[in-house]
């Protein structure tokens, strides 16, 4: 995961990138393939459009993390990516993005869908094993066209403030669940209750109740397959390049060598999430004491 020292000082963006609900059970019965294209085909949206010079003409990073939930734990299969604001050109210099604007969403929505899709289509084509074939609908053809004609989600967020804020931000929701414990409100009668945000009634929190085997297959739901890597770096950032290209990028950028400091696990807890481990969760005012060299009894 990305620490401070691998952070440039510019700008960083927050975009997402969703696929349409008629996908989401072709999505689900081949979570593996579709997941891995939706996030290759991100990064080459980006990656193709930035390396655009009418939008900034330079080689760019990002930090991709793959989500599949809604609020209400349906399947809701997108992408969010972490873009610093600028890259290296081919020349070697650093270019610098507009501050408050990064690349229009409909331009990045219909790259997108055409990457996406072309990419899809090849797979089923050539399946060999890699589509399971009772997962394409009858009017696969049907649905691939009108996916074409229809409008995409891509959302780019206001900039980060700072480093610090990146930061936080991957701390809180790199490896989250498709529900936290705080959401759910109680187990009753074979129910579970939990709250919920309503992004179309102005962002509303209301409360949802399902029986406990649907809230259990909801959840079951975002199971990602085995070994699948939903955390992936690109461009600038990736593990192959990034000490190279990072060094580079601060030194155009005018980042001062730095010593790294050495923090204890409860520092480096409160510097990336915010929060201090050691405060009691129950009552918010003790605070917990670390012992080390302590001897099983009857021992020493």
């Amino acid at each position: 995961m990305a620490r401070e020292t691998d952070l440039l000082p510019v700008p960083y963006f927050h975009v997402v990138f969703t696929l349409p609900e008629e996908l989401s059970m072709v999505a689900f019965q081949n979570q593996k393939a579709v997941y891995n294209i939706l996030l290759k085909t991100s990064w080459e949206t980006l990656q193709e459009l930035c390396g655009n010079p009418k939008y900034l003409g330079a080689e760019i990073g990002a930090i991709s993390i793959l989500h599949t939930w809604g609020q209400q734990l349906t399947l809701h299969p997108h992408v969010h990516m972490i873009v610093p604001g600028g890259g290296l050109t081919q020349t070697g210099q650093w270019r610098n993005s507009r501050k408050k604007f990064f690349i229009p969403v409909k331009v990045m929505a219909k790259l997108f869908r055409g990457k996406f899709l072309h990419a899809l289509r090849q797979m089923e084509l050539g399946r060999r094993g890699k589509l399971e074939p009772l997962s394409i609908p009858a009017n696969w053809n049907g649905l691939i066209d009108t996916l074409y004609q229809k409008d995409w989600y891509v959302y780019c967020k206001k900039p980060f403030q700072n480093t610090h804020s990146v930061l936080a931000y991957l701390g809180r929701y790199t490896h989250r669940v498709a529900i936290s414990n705080h959401r759910i409100l109680g187990m009753r009668d074979g129910t579970v209750s939990f709250r919920w945000r309503d992004y179309h009634d102005g962002s509303k929190e209301k409360q949802m109740t399902l029986a406990a085997h649907e809230f259990m297959r909801r959840f079951l739901l975002h199971v990602l397959p085995t070994g699948f890597t939903k955390i992936r770096h690109y461009g600038i950032l990736a593990s192959a390049v990034k000490k190279k290209k990072l060094a580079i990028c601060k030194r155009l950028t005018g980042v001062k060598p730095s010593i790294r400091e050495t923090l204890s696990t409860v520092e480096l807890m409160k510097k990336v999430t915010g929060k201090d481990i050691t405060v009691c969760q129950y009552c918010g005012i003790g605070h917990w004491v670390m012992f080390s060299g302590l001897s099983p009894p009857g021992i020493g």
